[in-house]
């Protein structure tokens, strides 16, 4: 059977976060939740979590830093990303909450409405020794689904925040309190919390750095603290 792209690259994704949770899983009681979005136009227009109930979690990308046009990007500035990293106890919990309560993505999860714009070709896969279920949708009108794909989505919001500050950083200093600013401005830091694998290291070296201009260090360890506070 014929394959579309888009959706052999969605398979593909997911089954390639999976690997690893799959051998774990095999081998223990360990369960593996995985989600991936395809959203052509956006940035990321790919991207994918797994998350084993061991709290080990990866995540890919295809999202381009914008500003990685310059000669001084590195080469890999536009490849695929791919970062491993521990979720906390909480959100680990959380997805797997949601995940029961969707019944492990049994049957159909998409409303199947008509005249709904797309927000991107989604799946969720569940995996445990005894159960492998698999769910495509652009949207669900069921709760825990919409709940995780929410969750998902902010979590890939922080991890790409995090990804720009980093290049930016290293290669565009002028950029950072732009991006600092957008980050105050909305309400993704702190509905992530202490989920943040990738922003909160590069955060705390942009505030002790003191080869960065002071206002900029201040933005960033206020933006710390929220991340804090939102994880208590």
């Amino acid at each position: 059977m014929h394959v579309p792209l888009r959706a052999s690259r969605r398979l593909i994704g997911v089954a390639c976060l999976l690997v690893a949770g799959w051998s774990q899983a095999q081998q223990s009681s360990i369960a593996t939740v995985a989600f991936s979005c395809d959203f052509p136009g956006s940035n990321p227009s790919h991207y994918g979590f797994s998350v084993t109930s061991a709290r080990a979690a990866s995540y890919i990308s295809d999202g381009k830093l914008t500003n990685a046009s310059t000669s001084e990007a590195p080469p890999d500035a536009d490849q695929p990303f791919r970062m491993d990293f521990t979720l906390s106890a909480a959100t680990t919990a959380r997805v797997f909450d949601l995940a029961k309560a969707a019944r492990y993505f049994e049957g159909t999860v998409d409303s199947k409405k008509k005249n709904i714009a797309s927000t991107g070709d989604k799946t969720l896969v569940y995996h445990d020794a005894g159960k492998s279920n698999m769910a495509s949708y652009n949207y669900s009108t069921i709760p825990a689904v919409q709940d995780l794909t929410t969750l998902f989505q902010t979590l890939s919001a922080a991890v790409e925040f995090g990804r720009r500050l980093d290049y930016e950083y290293h290669y565009q200093k002028l950029a950072l309190d732009e991006e600092l600013k957008r980050m105050e401005d909305t309400a993704t830091l702190q509905d992530v919390g202490p989920d943040l694998p990738a922003a909160a290291p590069v955060l705390q070296k942009i505030a002790d750095d003191p080869s960065v201009i002071n206002p900029v260090r201040a933005r960033a360890q206020r933006l710390l603290e929220r991340a804090a506070a939102a994880g208590k």
